[in-house]
Protein backbone atom coordinates (compact mmCIF):
# COMPACT_ATOMS: atom_id res chain seq x y z
CA UNK A 1 0.00 0.00 0.00
CA UNK A 2 2.93 2.12 1.05
CA UNK A 3 4.10 2.53 -2.84
CA UNK A 4 0.99 3.49 -4.14
CA UNK A 5 0.25 7.44 -5.04
CA UNK A 6 -1.56 8.92 -2.47
CA UNK A 7 -4.33 10.71 -3.60
CA UNK A 8 -4.18 14.83 -4.48
CA UNK A 9 -5.61 16.67 -7.34
CA UNK A 10 -2.76 15.98 -9.49
CA UNK A 11 -2.63 12.67 -9.00
CA UNK A 12 -6.45 12.10 -9.29
CA UNK A 13 -6.17 14.18 -12.48
CA UNK A 14 -3.25 11.39 -13.37
CA UNK A 15 -5.71 8.31 -12.39
CA UNK A 16 -9.09 9.61 -13.15
CA UNK A 17 -11.12 6.35 -10.97
CA UNK A 18 -12.37 3.51 -12.98
CA UNK A 19 -14.10 1.21 -10.62
CA UNK A 20 -18.01 1.89 -10.88
CA UNK A 21 -18.00 1.99 -7.37
CA UNK A 22 -16.21 5.40 -6.79
CA UNK A 23 -18.05 8.42 -7.55
CA UNK A 24 -16.99 12.25 -7.12
CA UNK A 25 -16.08 14.81 -6.39
CA UNK A 26 -18.96 16.48 -7.39
CA UNK A 27 -17.30 19.75 -8.15
CA UNK A 28 -14.11 21.39 -9.13
CA UNK A 29 -12.72 22.32 -5.90
CA UNK A 30 -10.48 25.03 -7.77
CA UNK A 31 -13.65 26.90 -8.03
CA UNK A 32 -14.56 26.99 -4.34
CA UNK A 33 -13.71 29.84 -1.73
CA UNK A 34 -14.05 29.45 1.91
CA UNK A 35 -17.35 30.03 3.64
CA UNK A 36 -17.70 28.29 6.12
CA UNK A 37 -15.00 27.32 9.75
CA UNK A 38 -15.41 24.17 11.23
CA UNK A 39 -14.27 22.98 14.26
CA UNK A 40 -13.12 19.59 15.48
CA UNK A 41 -13.11 18.20 11.73
CA UNK A 42 -13.19 14.87 12.23
CA UNK A 43 -14.26 11.54 11.31
CA UNK A 44 -18.40 12.85 11.56
CA UNK A 45 -17.81 15.86 10.15
CA UNK A 46 -16.04 14.61 6.65
CA UNK A 47 -18.47 12.39 6.94
CA UNK A 48 -21.42 14.28 7.60
CA UNK A 49 -22.07 17.86 7.41
CA UNK A 50 -19.09 18.51 4.22
CA UNK A 51 -21.00 15.81 2.25
CA UNK A 52 -23.72 17.84 2.76
CA UNK A 53 -21.86 20.76 1.97
CA UNK A 54 -20.71 19.68 -1.05
CA UNK A 55 -24.16 18.31 -2.36
CA UNK A 56 -26.00 21.25 -1.96
CA UNK A 57 -23.11 23.51 -3.76
CA UNK A 58 -23.18 20.98 -6.64
CA UNK A 59 -26.65 21.48 -7.00
CA UNK A 60 -26.99 24.92 -6.53
CA UNK A 61 -23.50 26.41 -8.59
CA UNK A 62 -22.74 28.42 -5.57
CA UNK A 63 -19.46 27.75 -5.08
CA UNK A 64 -18.93 30.06 -1.65
CA UNK A 65 -19.31 27.33 0.76
CA UNK A 66 -15.89 25.37 0.89
CA UNK A 67 -15.06 24.44 4.47
CA UNK A 68 -11.37 25.44 6.77
CA UNK A 69 -11.57 22.54 9.25
CA UNK A 70 -10.07 23.75 12.35
CA UNK A 71 -8.58 20.31 14.21
CA UNK A 72 -8.43 19.81 18.11
CA UNK A 73 -5.40 18.87 19.85
CA UNK A 74 -3.19 17.58 17.03
CA UNK A 75 -2.39 18.36 13.93
CA UNK A 76 -2.94 14.76 12.90
CA UNK A 77 -5.85 15.63 10.38
CA UNK A 78 -4.05 18.39 8.93
CA UNK A 79 -1.08 16.14 8.18
CA UNK A 80 -3.58 13.58 6.58
CA UNK A 81 -5.78 16.28 4.86
CA UNK A 82 -3.10 19.11 3.32
CA UNK A 83 -0.52 16.81 1.09
CA UNK A 84 -4.16 15.29 -0.94
CA UNK A 85 -4.95 19.06 -1.12
CA UNK A 86 -7.97 18.41 1.47
CA UNK A 87 -9.44 15.94 -0.95
CA UNK A 88 -10.24 12.56 0.68
CA UNK A 89 -12.55 9.50 0.38
CA UNK A 90 -15.92 8.58 2.61
CA UNK A 91 -16.20 5.13 2.16
CA UNK A 92 -19.75 3.97 2.70
CA UNK A 93 -20.05 0.41 3.73
CA UNK A 94 -23.81 -1.09 3.61
CA UNK A 95 -24.53 -4.32 4.78
CA UNK A 96 -24.47 -5.61 0.96
CA UNK A 97 -22.47 -3.21 -0.87
CA UNK A 98 -19.51 -0.29 -0.58
CA UNK A 99 -19.16 2.73 -2.48
CA UNK A 100 -16.23 5.12 -2.16
CA UNK A 101 -17.16 9.33 -2.47
CA UNK A 102 -14.78 11.45 -3.15
CA UNK A 103 -15.06 14.81 -1.28
CA UNK A 104 -13.75 18.07 -2.17
CA UNK A 105 -15.74 20.85 -0.24
CA UNK A 106 -12.88 20.74 2.73
CA UNK A 107 -10.28 23.67 1.57
CA UNK A 108 -8.01 24.25 3.80
CA UNK A 109 -7.13 22.24 7.34
CA UNK A 110 -5.25 24.08 10.18
CA UNK A 111 -3.99 23.56 13.98
CA UNK A 112 -4.97 26.07 16.71
CA UNK A 113 -1.75 25.32 18.26
CA UNK A 114 -0.07 26.72 15.32
CA UNK A 115 -3.00 28.61 13.40
CA UNK A 116 -4.96 29.99 15.94
CA UNK A 117 -4.29 33.33 14.00
CA UNK A 118 -5.68 32.16 10.50
CA UNK A 119 -8.74 30.74 12.42
CA UNK A 120 -9.38 34.24 13.77
CA UNK A 121 -8.84 36.23 10.43
CA UNK A 122 -11.16 33.99 8.45
CA UNK A 123 -13.45 33.76 11.42
CA UNK A 124 -13.36 37.76 10.81
CA UNK A 125 -13.35 37.73 7.38
CA UNK A 126 -16.81 39.45 5.42
CA UNK A 127 -16.88 36.44 2.88
CA UNK A 128 -17.14 33.55 6.11
CA UNK A 129 -20.61 33.60 7.42
CA UNK A 130 -20.98 29.96 8.86
CA UNK A 131 -18.66 28.31 12.10
CA UNK A 132 -20.47 24.67 12.29
CA UNK A 133 -18.99 22.52 15.46
CA UNK A 134 -18.34 18.62 16.26
CA UNK A 135 -16.04 19.05 18.91
CA UNK A 136 -18.05 16.22 21.25
CA UNK A 137 -20.09 16.71 24.54
CA UNK A 138 -16.79 17.10 26.66
CA UNK A 139 -14.99 19.76 24.44
CA UNK A 140 -17.98 22.65 25.25
CA UNK A 141 -16.25 22.57 28.48
CA UNK A 142 -19.59 23.01 30.63
CA UNK A 143 -19.72 23.60 34.41
CA UNK A 144 -22.95 22.38 36.33
CA UNK A 145 -25.01 25.54 35.90
CA UNK A 146 -24.70 25.27 32.03
CA UNK A 147 -22.24 28.12 31.75
CA UNK A 148 -18.02 27.82 30.23
CA UNK A 149 -16.39 26.48 33.15
CA UNK A 150 -14.25 29.38 34.03
CA UNK A 151 -11.83 27.67 36.44
CA UNK A 152 -10.44 25.33 33.34
CA UNK A 153 -6.44 27.10 32.74
CA UNK A 154 -7.49 26.19 29.59
CA UNK A 155 -10.43 28.27 29.62
CA UNK A 156 -8.28 31.18 31.33
CA UNK A 157 -5.62 31.23 28.94
CA UNK A 158 -8.39 32.17 26.46
CA UNK A 159 -10.29 34.71 27.80
CA UNK A 160 -7.45 36.41 27.90
CA UNK A 161 -6.80 36.34 24.36
CA UNK A 162 -10.55 37.02 24.12
CA UNK A 163 -9.72 40.25 25.96
CA UNK A 164 -7.04 40.95 23.97
CA UNK A 165 -8.86 41.01 20.47
CA UNK A 166 -11.67 42.95 21.90
CA UNK A 167 -9.13 45.84 22.97
CA UNK A 168 -7.40 45.31 19.53
CA UNK A 169 -4.38 44.08 20.86
CA UNK A 170 -4.49 40.40 19.63
CA UNK A 171 -2.34 37.97 21.23
CA UNK A 172 -0.11 35.69 19.55
CA UNK A 173 -0.38 32.99 21.44
CA UNK A 174 -2.36 29.85 20.85
CA UNK A 175 -5.92 29.32 21.70
CA UNK A 176 -6.11 26.27 23.80
CA UNK A 177 -10.53 25.92 23.56
CA UNK A 178 -12.77 25.39 20.28
CA UNK A 179 -15.42 27.74 22.53
CA UNK A 180 -12.43 30.34 22.72
CA UNK A 181 -11.29 30.61 19.53
CA UNK A 182 -14.57 30.97 18.21
CA UNK A 183 -15.44 33.35 20.21
CA UNK A 184 -11.87 35.40 19.92
CA UNK A 185 -12.94 35.28 16.02
CA UNK A 186 -16.62 36.87 16.80
CA UNK A 187 -14.48 39.65 18.78
CA UNK A 188 -12.72 40.13 16.01
CA UNK A 189 -15.40 39.93 13.69
CA UNK A 190 -17.44 42.77 16.35
CA UNK A 191 -14.26 44.69 15.69
CA UNK A 192 -13.78 44.92 12.38
CA UNK A 193 -17.48 46.28 11.22
CA UNK A 194 -20.04 43.25 12.92
CA UNK A 195 -21.12 41.39 9.73
CA UNK A 196 -24.19 39.07 11.20
CA UNK A 197 -22.72 35.38 11.30
CA UNK A 198 -24.39 31.84 12.04
CA UNK A 199 -23.02 29.46 14.72
CA UNK A 200 -24.14 25.83 14.17
CA UNK A 201 -23.67 23.85 16.48
CA UNK A 202 -23.48 19.56 15.24
CA UNK A 203 -23.02 17.46 18.90
CA UNK A 204 -25.35 15.26 20.99
CA UNK A 205 -26.53 17.79 23.01
CA UNK A 206 -30.18 18.53 23.91
CA UNK A 207 -31.04 22.17 22.56
CA UNK A 208 -27.37 22.55 21.39
CA UNK A 209 -28.26 25.84 20.26
CA UNK A 210 -28.98 27.66 23.10
CA UNK A 211 -26.05 25.29 24.46
CA UNK A 212 -23.51 26.66 22.75
CA UNK A 213 -24.95 30.33 22.92
CA UNK A 214 -24.78 30.42 26.58
CA UNK A 215 -21.21 29.23 26.49
CA UNK A 216 -20.40 31.84 24.09
CA UNK A 217 -21.77 34.64 25.93
CA UNK A 218 -20.52 33.83 29.68
CA UNK A 219 -17.17 33.30 28.55
CA UNK A 220 -17.72 37.30 27.07
CA UNK A 221 -19.35 37.98 29.99
CA UNK A 222 -16.82 37.33 32.35
CA UNK A 223 -14.34 39.91 30.24
CA UNK A 224 -14.16 43.53 32.06
CA UNK A 225 -13.50 43.26 35.60
CA UNK A 226 -12.55 46.53 37.20
CA UNK A 227 -12.12 48.49 34.25
CA UNK A 228 -14.52 50.80 32.63
CA UNK A 229 -13.63 50.67 28.47
CA UNK A 230 -13.03 46.90 29.18
CA UNK A 231 -16.28 46.57 30.31
CA UNK A 232 -17.91 48.66 27.60
CA UNK A 233 -16.29 46.71 25.00
CA UNK A 234 -17.36 43.30 26.53
CA UNK A 235 -21.12 44.99 26.67
CA UNK A 236 -21.02 46.24 22.80
CA UNK A 237 -19.90 42.51 21.86
CA UNK A 238 -22.39 41.20 24.18
CA UNK A 239 -25.15 43.53 22.58
CA UNK A 240 -23.64 42.25 18.84
CA UNK A 241 -24.27 38.60 19.96
CA UNK A 242 -27.59 38.98 20.68
CA UNK A 243 -28.26 41.61 17.79
CA UNK A 244 -26.27 39.67 15.41
CA UNK A 245 -25.04 36.20 15.54
CA UNK A 246 -27.92 33.32 15.84
CA UNK A 247 -27.19 29.50 17.24
CA UNK A 248 -29.54 27.37 15.58
CA UNK A 249 -30.24 23.68 17.28
CA UNK A 250 -29.62 20.86 14.75
CA UNK A 251 -29.95 16.97 14.99
CA UNK A 252 -27.34 15.34 13.15
CA UNK A 253 -27.35 11.23 12.53
CA UNK A 254 -24.59 8.64 10.35
CA UNK A 255 -22.43 5.95 12.08
CA UNK A 256 -19.01 7.04 11.17
CA UNK A 257 -16.99 4.62 12.74
CA UNK A 258 -12.94 4.82 12.83
CA UNK A 259 -10.64 4.16 9.67
CA UNK A 260 -9.22 0.74 9.91
CA UNK A 261 -6.27 -0.28 7.35
CA UNK A 262 -8.49 -2.72 5.86
CA UNK A 263 -10.44 -0.33 5.29
CA UNK A 264 -7.85 2.13 3.54
CA UNK A 265 -6.48 -1.47 1.20
CA UNK A 266 -10.51 -1.69 0.51
CA UNK A 267 -10.86 1.89 -0.43
CA UNK A 268 -6.98 1.54 -2.26
CA UNK A 269 -8.54 -1.49 -4.16
CA UNK A 270 -11.30 0.90 -5.51
CA UNK A 271 -9.35 4.45 -6.32
CA UNK A 272 -5.80 3.21 -7.18
CA UNK A 273 -4.78 6.14 -4.88
CA UNK A 274 -3.62 5.78 -1.10
CA UNK A 275 -5.88 8.66 1.20
CA UNK A 276 -4.71 8.69 4.56
CA UNK A 277 -8.02 10.97 5.48
CA UNK A 278 -10.49 8.26 4.04
CA UNK A 279 -13.50 8.10 6.36
CA UNK A 280 -15.71 5.17 7.01
CA UNK A 281 -19.65 5.89 6.95
CA UNK A 282 -22.57 3.44 6.95
CA UNK A 283 -25.29 4.69 4.31
CA UNK A 284 -28.05 6.55 6.48
CA UNK A 285 -27.40 9.97 7.27
CA UNK A 286 -29.58 12.78 7.80
CA UNK A 287 -29.49 16.59 9.31
CA UNK A 288 -32.13 18.63 10.83
CA UNK A 289 -31.72 22.25 11.09
CA UNK A 290 -33.75 25.08 13.02
CA UNK A 291 -34.18 27.79 9.93
CA UNK A 292 -32.33 30.45 12.13
CA UNK A 293 -29.64 32.24 10.02
CA UNK A 294 -28.25 35.76 10.74
CA UNK A 295 -27.27 35.58 7.44
CA UNK A 296 -26.43 33.57 3.85
CA UNK A 297 -26.64 29.78 3.99
CA UNK A 298 -25.25 26.98 1.89
CA UNK A 299 -28.84 25.25 0.25
CA UNK A 300 -28.45 22.26 2.65
CA UNK A 301 -31.96 21.30 1.78
CA UNK A 302 -30.89 20.57 -1.63
CA UNK A 303 -28.89 17.55 -0.27
CA UNK A 304 -31.72 16.21 1.10
CA UNK A 305 -31.39 18.34 4.96
CA UNK A 306 -34.50 18.99 6.86
CA UNK A 307 -34.88 23.16 7.75
CA UNK A 308 -37.39 23.41 10.47
CA UNK A 309 -38.75 25.43 12.82
CA UNK A 310 -38.41 23.27 15.63
CA UNK A 311 -35.33 20.65 16.19
CA UNK A 312 -36.30 19.45 19.14
CA UNK A 313 -38.90 16.87 18.16
CA UNK A 314 -36.22 15.56 15.85
CA UNK A 315 -33.52 15.99 18.62
CA UNK A 316 -35.41 13.69 21.39
CA UNK A 317 -36.29 10.68 19.03
CA UNK A 318 -32.68 10.41 17.78
CA UNK A 319 -31.15 11.24 21.29
CA UNK A 320 -33.07 8.75 23.39
CA UNK A 321 -33.86 6.06 20.81
CA UNK A 322 -30.55 5.55 18.67
CA UNK A 323 -28.01 7.04 20.99
CA UNK A 324 -29.28 6.09 24.20
CA UNK A 325 -29.42 2.02 22.47
CA UNK A 326 -25.85 2.83 21.21
CA UNK A 327 -24.67 3.37 24.65
CA UNK A 328 -26.58 0.20 26.51
CA UNK A 329 -25.36 -1.95 23.59
CA UNK A 330 -21.73 -0.06 24.23
CA UNK A 331 -21.63 -1.12 27.73
CA UNK A 332 -23.21 -4.44 27.74
CA UNK A 333 -21.13 -5.80 24.97
CA UNK A 334 -18.18 -4.94 26.06
CA UNK A 335 -18.86 -6.28 29.06
CA UNK A 336 -19.75 -9.64 27.78
CA UNK A 337 -16.88 -9.40 25.22
CA UNK A 338 -18.01 -8.36 22.03
CA UNK A 339 -15.88 -6.18 20.47
CA UNK A 340 -18.39 -4.18 18.19
CA UNK A 341 -21.64 -2.92 18.28
CA UNK A 342 -22.62 -5.21 15.43
CA UNK A 343 -21.22 -8.11 17.43
CA UNK A 344 -23.79 -6.76 20.32
CA UNK A 345 -26.39 -6.22 18.68
CA UNK A 346 -26.61 -9.97 16.99
CA UNK A 347 -26.65 -11.29 20.34
CA UNK A 348 -30.11 -12.47 20.94
CA UNK A 349 -30.31 -11.47 24.28
CA UNK A 350 -28.42 -8.13 24.07
CA UNK A 351 -30.64 -7.37 21.13
CA UNK A 352 -34.09 -8.34 23.33
CA UNK A 353 -33.41 -6.18 25.63
CA UNK A 354 -32.06 -2.92 23.86
CA UNK A 355 -35.64 -3.61 21.52
CA UNK A 356 -38.01 -4.27 25.22
CA UNK A 357 -35.83 -0.50 26.91
CA UNK A 358 -36.56 0.76 23.77
CA UNK A 359 -40.46 0.10 23.96
CA UNK A 360 -41.42 0.33 27.62
CA UNK A 361 -39.03 2.82 28.82
CA UNK A 362 -37.74 5.58 25.64
CA UNK A 363 -41.13 5.70 23.37
CA UNK A 364 -43.50 6.18 25.93
CA UNK A 365 -41.49 9.34 26.37
CA UNK A 366 -41.78 10.77 22.76
CA UNK A 367 -43.85 12.66 20.49
CA UNK A 368 -43.15 11.36 16.64
CA UNK A 369 -42.43 14.29 14.95
CA UNK A 370 -43.87 14.81 10.79
CA UNK A 371 -43.01 11.85 8.77
CA UNK A 372 -40.96 9.69 11.13
CA UNK A 373 -43.34 6.67 12.84
CA UNK A 374 -41.42 5.60 16.26
CA UNK A 375 -41.62 1.85 15.79
CA UNK A 376 -40.10 1.73 12.12
CA UNK A 377 -37.41 4.37 13.29
CA UNK A 378 -36.59 1.46 16.52
CA UNK A 379 -36.57 -1.27 13.99
CA UNK A 380 -34.49 0.97 11.58
CA UNK A 381 -31.61 1.45 14.30
CA UNK A 382 -31.47 -2.21 15.47
CA UNK A 383 -31.13 -2.97 11.48
CA UNK A 384 -28.32 0.00 11.38
CA UNK A 385 -26.32 -1.01 14.25
CA UNK A 386 -26.26 -4.84 12.92
CA UNK A 387 -24.67 -3.86 10.01
CA UNK A 388 -21.81 -6.19 9.98
CA UNK A 389 -19.63 -4.31 7.74
CA UNK A 390 -19.09 -1.37 10.48
CA UNK A 391 -16.66 -2.16 12.85
CA UNK A 392 -17.41 0.84 15.49
CA UNK A 393 -16.00 -0.69 18.57
CA UNK A 394 -17.88 -1.09 21.75
CA UNK A 395 -15.12 0.87 23.62
CA UNK A 396 -15.29 3.84 21.25
CA UNK A 397 -19.02 4.34 21.85
CA UNK A 398 -18.77 3.87 25.71
CA UNK A 399 -16.53 6.26 25.88
CA UNK A 400 -17.25 9.94 27.65
CA UNK A 401 -19.95 8.15 29.89
CA UNK A 402 -20.40 10.86 31.97
CA UNK A 403 -20.88 13.30 28.84
CA UNK A 404 -23.67 11.11 27.15
CA UNK A 405 -25.60 9.77 29.82
CA UNK A 406 -27.40 13.30 30.67
CA UNK A 407 -28.69 13.88 27.20
CA UNK A 408 -28.81 9.91 25.97
CA UNK A 409 -30.81 8.50 29.09
CA UNK A 410 -31.74 10.42 31.73
CA UNK A 411 -34.04 12.82 30.38
CA UNK A 412 -36.07 9.36 29.75
CA UNK A 413 -35.65 8.15 33.38
CA UNK A 414 -36.75 11.59 34.69
CA UNK A 415 -39.80 11.77 32.51
CA UNK A 416 -40.77 7.78 33.37
CA UNK A 417 -40.66 8.91 36.94
CA UNK A 418 -42.18 12.47 36.75
CA UNK A 419 -45.32 10.26 34.68
CA UNK A 420 -45.85 8.41 37.74
CA UNK A 421 -43.61 4.83 36.04
CA UNK A 422 -40.26 3.59 37.50
CA UNK A 423 -38.32 3.78 34.56
CA UNK A 424 -36.17 0.63 34.71
CA UNK A 425 -34.91 0.42 31.17
CA UNK A 426 -33.38 3.55 31.84
CA UNK A 427 -31.87 1.96 35.30
CA UNK A 428 -30.06 -1.03 33.71
CA UNK A 429 -28.42 1.40 31.50
CA UNK A 430 -27.25 3.53 34.57
CA UNK A 431 -26.27 0.35 36.13
CA UNK A 432 -24.02 -1.23 33.02
CA UNK A 433 -22.40 1.73 33.27
CA UNK A 434 -21.58 1.77 36.65
CA UNK A 435 -20.65 -1.76 35.90
CA UNK A 436 -18.30 -0.89 33.07
CA UNK A 437 -16.60 1.75 35.63
CA UNK A 438 -16.04 -1.14 37.84
CA UNK A 439 -14.39 -3.50 35.13
CA UNK A 440 -12.27 -0.25 34.38
CA UNK A 441 -10.84 -1.16 38.00
CA UNK A 442 -10.05 -4.56 37.47
CA UNK A 443 -6.38 -5.88 36.40
CA UNK A 444 -7.01 -6.42 32.18
CA UNK A 445 -10.01 -4.16 32.37
CA UNK A 446 -11.23 -1.46 29.41
CA UNK A 447 -9.66 1.84 29.71
CA UNK A 448 -12.00 4.15 31.03
CA UNK A 449 -12.22 7.46 28.60
CA UNK A 450 -13.44 9.90 30.34
CA UNK A 451 -13.32 13.47 31.42
CA UNK A 452 -14.52 12.40 34.59
CA UNK A 453 -13.11 9.23 34.90
CA UNK A 454 -10.83 9.58 38.39
CA UNK A 455 -14.24 10.88 39.98
CA UNK A 456 -16.05 7.60 38.32
CA UNK A 457 -13.65 5.69 39.19
CA UNK A 458 -13.46 6.86 43.41
CA UNK A 459 -17.15 6.76 43.60
CA UNK A 460 -17.23 3.11 42.69
CA UNK A 461 -14.52 2.42 44.48
CA UNK A 462 -12.98 -1.26 43.13
CA UNK A 463 -13.88 -3.83 40.52
CA UNK A 464 -15.74 -5.79 42.68
CA UNK A 465 -17.95 -2.80 44.38
CA UNK A 466 -21.32 -3.49 42.13
CA UNK A 467 -21.62 -7.32 43.99
CA UNK A 468 -19.73 -6.33 47.64
CA UNK A 469 -21.54 -2.94 48.26
CA UNK A 470 -24.63 -2.33 45.52
CA UNK A 471 -26.22 -0.39 47.45
CA UNK A 472 -23.22 2.15 48.59
CA UNK A 473 -21.98 2.13 45.15
CA UNK A 474 -25.25 3.12 43.52
CA UNK A 475 -25.28 5.93 46.07
CA UNK A 476 -21.71 7.18 45.57
CA UNK A 477 -22.72 7.31 41.67
CA UNK A 478 -25.55 8.71 42.07
CA UNK A 479 -24.38 11.78 44.42
CA UNK A 480 -22.67 13.31 41.16
CA UNK A 481 -24.29 16.24 40.70
CA UNK A 482 -22.00 16.98 37.74
CA UNK A 483 -24.19 13.42 35.85
CA UNK A 484 -27.07 13.15 37.45
CA UNK A 485 -30.13 16.34 37.66
CA UNK A 486 -32.13 16.83 41.35
CA UNK A 487 -34.71 14.71 40.33
CA UNK A 488 -32.92 11.25 40.00
CA UNK A 489 -30.32 12.03 42.73
CA UNK A 490 -32.97 12.29 45.56
CA UNK A 491 -35.53 9.88 44.31
CA UNK A 492 -34.99 6.34 46.48
CA UNK A 493 -37.31 4.95 43.20
CA UNK A 494 -34.67 5.28 40.97
CA UNK A 495 -31.63 4.32 43.13
CA UNK A 496 -33.98 1.43 43.88
CA UNK A 497 -34.42 0.40 40.58
CA UNK A 498 -30.53 0.56 39.39
CA UNK A 499 -29.47 -1.16 42.68
CA UNK A 500 -31.70 -3.95 41.87
CA UNK A 501 -30.76 -3.59 37.76
CA UNK A 502 -27.08 -4.60 38.93
CA UNK A 503 -27.78 -8.29 39.17
CA UNK A 504 -29.14 -8.46 36.04
CA UNK A 505 -26.48 -6.56 33.82
CA UNK A 506 -24.20 -9.76 35.37
CA UNK A 507 -26.92 -11.92 34.28
CA UNK A 508 -26.90 -10.50 30.60
CA UNK A 509 -23.22 -10.08 30.66
CA UNK A 510 -21.99 -13.46 31.76
CA UNK A 511 -19.20 -15.29 29.05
Amino acid sequence: MSHAPRLSLATLAEHPPTEAGVVGPALDPDTLSVGIVHFGIGAFHRAHQAVFTELAAAATGDTGWGIMGVTGRSDTVVQQLVPQDCLYGVLQKGAHNTELRLVASVRNAVWPGRDSEIVVATLAAPTTHIATLTITEKGYLRGVDGSIELTAPAVQNDLELVAAELAGEPDERASQTPIGLLVRGLARRFRQGGQPFTVVPCDNLVGNGEVTRGLVTSLVAALGGADAAARERRDGLLGWLGASVSFPSTMVDRIAPATTDADREEALALLGLRDEALVVAEPFLQWVIEDDFAGPRPAWEKAGAIITADVAPYEAVKLRTLNATHSLLAYLGALKGHATIAEAVADPDLHDVARRVIDEDILPTLAAPAGIDLGEYRDSVLERFANPNLAHTTRQVAMDGSQKLPGRILGTAADRLAAGHTPHGSALAVAAWISYIAASLADGGPTLDDPMAEALQDAVGSADAVTSDPAGTVDRVLALDAVFPEALRTSPEFRDAVVAQLPAVRALTAR
